[in-house]
């Protein structure tokens, strides 16, 4: 008796979860961004969020949270209820790189459930005019003839731009000086002034100092060209084989939500991602979708994690 009241009531609550998730979302969803307006994270959760809306009947609304690169934000959703009205759309690049460089009061393998990579925007490797290399096998030549000498400026200590010039210097073999800024756009504005020699830079940002003769893009950072310059060879094809390094976006749920709401949500991002308008509005911010299953999703998230793990302790890297 007692066997088959269980297996009634196993049988109801897979019912009850199956309606749940039919039912879904029932009301309105937050979606936290876990940097300030008008960044390129926040641009495109408003996309994303404007065509959830759309495909749903009901409202994503973005709720800001920034501050200790991301991990406010990050807390924030890790500790909402697991039933899919709490979301994370935030920079993966980041999300990969912190359990290494900051005592987090969560855990990124257990406190998610990864729905998406959704997109990926690739940094230009770019100089200052004034700098002589004109490639990347010239820009390490002279690291190596001047070692220590060559100054190069990030967005900020463990962010994309810091660390994909640490995996440059480590593949490399060669050592340059980093000043940090607070942002990508002060770091920018940094090289564009000479105050520093050269930086990863997004390639929205550098597509038209380039063009200008304001800075000199020697490669870009992703395995691909980018669609945005495809004249511009990638690290990779210019020596360093392998070399990878990329902002990325993607969308988690706090660990613990049904897979029937991830599964929902998956399919709604990855036809919001497929739309025209939306490719459109994003290319035109150097942003290109990429899409793809939740367990393709942790697989390349346990690969990023392991690779800069491996950067941030051979490099030395602590943040103070």
């Amino acid at each position: 008796m007692n066997s088959l009241l269980i297996r009634v009531a196993a049988l109801w609550a897979v019912l009850a979860l199956a309606a749940f998730a039919q039912d879904y979302p029932a009301k309105s969803v937050r979606i936290v961004v876990p940097w300030a307006a008008g960044g390129s994270t926040d641009s495109i959760s408003r996309i994303l969020a404007a065509k959830l809306t759309e495909y749903t009947g009901h409202q994503f609304i973005i709720d800001n949270r920034a501050g200790a690169t991301g991990t406010i934000g990050h807390l924030l959703v890790a500790k909402s209820p697991p039933d899919g009205y709490t979301l994370l759309i935030g920079s993966n690049s980041t999300f990969a790189i912190a359990p290494h460089l900051y005592k987090l009061q969560y855990d990124n393998d257990a406190s998610f459930a990864p729905i998406e990579l959704l997109a990926v925007s690739p940094q230009i490797l770019s100089v200052h005019p004034s700098i002589p290399a004109k490639s990347v096998k010239e820009l390490i030549a002279l690291a190596k003839a001047q070692p220590g000498s060559l100054i190069f400026s990030s967005a900020g200590p463990g962010s994309t731009s810091h660390l994909a010039t640490e995996l440059l210097m480590n593949t490399a073999g060669i050592r340059m000086i980093h000043v940090p800024y607070k942002g990508g756009g002060p770091s920018a504005q940094a090289l564009l002034g000479g105050e520093t020699m050269l930086s990863f830079v997004d390639v929205i940002t550098a597509l038209p100092f380039a063009k200008a003769g304001r800075l000199r893009p020697l490669a870009a950072s992703t395995t691909k060209r980018s669609a945005m310059m495809p004249e511009l060879p990638t690290i990779s094809e210019s020596g360093l084989k392998g070399f990878e390094s990329s902002t990325t976006f993607a969308a988690f749920a706090p660990a613990g939500t049904p897979r029937e709401v991830i599964a929902k949500l998956n399919k709604e991002l990855t036809r919001a991602l497929n739309s025209a308008d939306v490719k459109e509005k994003l290319f035109n911010q150097g942003i290109e979708t990429v899409g793809g299953l939740p367990e393709e999703f942790v697989a390349y998230n346990k690969a990023e994690s392991a690779k800069w793990g491996k950067v941030i302790r051979e490099q030395g890297i602590k943040i103070e």
